[in-house]
């Protein structure tokens, strides 16, 4: 009976550990610009897309954001900072309600 709760303890702080060492790639990331996104392509008038400019450290990226219906537009959020996780092809992030997000990266530059 006495080695149900020293699992459970024993489990919860590896569940800490790696949730806390996922937690040390993330990265301050401030949002430069946004700007509607223009394609060729015939996509959905309703979905509303944007360019947003984030820079991470010493490079800038531009990421495909599609604004979720009922949502302030990105705009407004010039100059925002927030911590970013930046992964092969995409940027993860909290977004204002605390849910995971992820958009991909359109392009990147080196930035002084």
């Amino acid at each position: 009976m006495r080695k149900l709760p020293l699992l459970i303890l024993i489990l919860g702080g590896t569940l800490l550990a790696v949730s806390q060492s996922d937690l040390s790639k993330y990265r301050p990331g401030t949002i430069m610009a946004v700007e509607p996104h223009h394609s060729s392509s015939s996509d959905n008038a309703a979905q509303r897309k944007y360019d947003i400019s984030l820079k991470v450290g010493n490079t800038t990226y531009v990421l495909l954001y599609t604004q979720p219906p009922g949502t302030i537009s990105p705009e407004y959020r010039t100059g925002l900072e927030l911590p970013v996780l930046v992964l092969s092809n995409s940027i993860r992030f909290n977004d204002g309600l605390g849910r995971s997000r992820e958009l991909p990266i359109e392009s990147h530059r080196a930035t002084q």
